[in-house]
């Protein structure tokens, strides 16, 4: 110890207008290719002591593009002023704006992946700008990294009096919501602590509900079955400590002292940042499961092709997800329509777009939770005029049309009715930014041209919906001249698409698959969907947009499903009765084509006097 040289560091203050911190791991997933960036006007005290919501930024590690932001109101911030710290109020038209632009954003992104390679490890850092110089304050290693916390299966949950499962997310109400710190959910009773000296009150498993947490707070901390604080962000003592033990944490509510009450049961779900009133079931309940078992889902083979689900009931929600699917493929917009029963344009007209939007929301939201962290691809309205007509108020809006089904529908209908469209969008926007569950993904209908997708793109960002690693834009490939133009839509930038077999099919032979006449020679088996089929998708491969099928055919014809695997198909989306046949089918196509692979590639080497011989690609 004799050889350790001490001195003390007399440093400049830096007079920060902004400052915050940067995690190169990001904290709630532990995704080592997310950088997470929080920001606070004034000195960074305010930031890491959790005395304000910070904004929140995350970064792709490997391109350097923002994938996500959250925008946090300021009302104040702490400057050094004449040589002392002051509190001062922020201009209203600065509370509630980006406070780092996206090009800041990025340097400090750049500056922290540096960092991170040149300490070899995941770094905790500090920085401040000053007059558009950032300054970098303090690096260390993130404490709190846990590989078995990468997945939030956990559950610490308090016993309460009122015993049972709990009811389903999907009926439960929303209190209060804020930023997902500590993953895991927590049941209990609420027990507000307002300062330091009365944690002694703490009971354990109850939830600790306070403005913020202090280093006197932790043994509260330790008790407590979850947290939820009014301020904070991702990097607030609340949300390291809360990490560090494992207990589900919300930070940032705004209001959480004010709406929980002493004495409340409620359930926090610290993996989406939201409080329920009552006992809630976030586990995946096997209760009421219908023919749906744990001993059928256990035993369903795995697949390299991904199997979706296609749904439209919000009751089978729940149950549908307990099934061995890898997420929601085709989420029909139409029956959460027609459950609110009114005309959308109606309802527009009426000043009614808010109550439009929440109840669409509260229905997408039920989807997107159950299946959670599965994605949940939602198709956009595709009702037919007739169909609309049907719906209150639908007769004043509705043209008659001698045929509905190549008519006035999908992103036609959006492309003239943007106001209509933009309520979908709102919706969507709703359910990913305020119940953050960002595995909800958006799919177009019935699209016939390019200037179809480029306008709808238009409407995303005019709502503030963009594509980023965790929101994919897909569309569906139901009309033949789709087909053809596949390369192009590509190019136009899309991340996905989905084959709708039953328009397809009937576009391309010209047969109503509803007129009984014809209905034999409707088979999507034939080879001119096939070629459409191959085409399609051996065009997507070329431009990395993953491909799906949404249709019954895989699970009723297994020659077909080997078609769709051989043609290099990335997943299929069927309805929940035909996941396991349709699993067992891709299986079995699968290892029918690895064997004949293997089979072929061993001739080869049989007949070649010198195997190193052989190309790299047939190995």
């Amino acid at each position: 110890h004799m050889k350790v040289g001490l001195a003390a560091v007399v440093q400049m203050m830096v007079q920060s207008e902004k400052a915050g911190v940067i995690f190169t791991v990001d904290p709630l997933y532990q995704d080592p290719n997310l950088i997470s960036i929080e920001v606070g006007y004034g000195l960074g005290e305010v930031v890491v002591s959790g005395q304000i919501t910070p904004d929140t930024y995350r970064v792709d590690k490997n391109t350097l593009k923002i994938v996500d932001k959250i925008i946090s109101k300021q009302t104040w911030a702490i400057f050094k002023i004449n040589g002392k710290n002051q509190n001062l109020h922020i201009k209203e038209d600065k509370q509630n704006v980006q406070k780092l632009s996206d090009s800041e954003i990025c340097d400090l992104a750049k500056i922290a992946k540096k960092i991170e390679e040149h300490y070899q490890s995941p770094q905790d850092i500090e920085y401040a700008i000053e007059k558009d110089n950032i300054y970098i304050v303090q690096a260390r290693p993130i404490t709190t990294l846990d590989q078995k916390r990468i997945q939030p299966s956990f559950k610490t949950e308090a016993k309460s009096e009122s015993t049972g499962d709990g009811m389903n997310v999907s009926d439960a109400k929303v209190l209060v919501q804020g930023l997902a710190a500590s993953p895991g959910y927590g049941v209990g009773k609420v027990k507000v602590i307002k300062q330091s000296k009365d944690i002694n009150q703490m009971g354990r498993k109850e939830i600790l509900v306070t403005d913020m947490t202090t280093p006197d707070f932790v043994p509260a901390m330790k008790k407590a079955a979850a947290i939820v604080t009014n301020t904070g962000g991702m990097t607030s003592h609340a949300a390291i400590v809360s990490r560090e033990l494992g207990v589900p944490c919300i930070v940032g509510t705004g209001t959480a002292t004010d709406v929980l009450k002493d004495g409340m049961e409620i359930t926090v779900d610290g993996t989406h940042g939201i409080v329920y009133e009552g006992h809630v079931d976030l586990g995946g309940s096997q209760k009421d499961s219908g023919t749906i078992s744990a001993d059928v889902s256990d035993g369903a083979p795995v697949t390299g092709t991904k199997i979706y689900v296609n749904l439209a009931n919000v009751d089978l929600a729940e149950k549908v997800a307990q099934l061995p699917v890898d997420g929601v493929g085709l989420l029909r917009a139409e029956f959460m329509i027609a459950d609110i029963g009114e005309h959308p344009r109606k309802m527009l007209e009426e000043g009614r777009e808010k109550e439009y939007i929440d109840k669409l929301a509260n229905d997408i939201r039920r989807f997107a939770a159950a299946f959670y962290p599965r994605p949940v691809v939602y198709r956009a309205t595709d009702f037919k005029t007739n169909e609309y007509r049907n719906l209150k108020g639908g007769e004043k809006y509705e043209p008659h049309e001698e045929n509905p089904m190549m008519g006035w529908r999908g992103a036609s209908r959006y492309m003239t009715e943007p106001d209509v469209f933009k309520m979908e969008l709102k919706a969507i926007k709703k359910v990913r930014d305020e119940f953050n569950l960002r595995n909800l993904w958006l799919m177009i209908p019935f699209v016939r041209r390019i200037g179809e997708l480029r306008a709808i793109k238009e409407m995303l960002h005019e709502v503030g919906i963009h594509r980023t690693r965790d929101f994919k834009l897909w569309i569906m490939v139901e009309v033949p001249s789709t087909v053809f133009l596949i390369d192009q839509f590509c190019e136009e930038g899309i991340d996905g698409i989905s084959v709708g077999t039953n328009d397809l099919t009937q576009l391309i032979l010209g047969i109503d698959r509803d007129n009984a006449t014809l209905a034999k020679g409707f088979d999507e088996r034939n080879d001119a969907i096939l070629r459409a089929l191959q085409h399609t998708i051996t065009t997507c491969k070329k431009y990395g947009v993953t491909t799906s099928l949404c249709g019954q055919a895989p699970s009723v014809y297994p020659e077909f499903a080997e078609k769709l695997v051989e043609f290099g198909t990335t997943s299929m989306s069927v309805n929940p009765d035909a996941v396991i046949r349709t699993r067992r089918n891709v299986a079995s196509a699968e290892k029918k084509i690895m064997l004949g692979m293997l089979s072929k590639l061993t001739e080869k080497i049989a007949k070649e006097e010198n195997p190193s011989r052989i190309k790299l690609e047939d190995e």
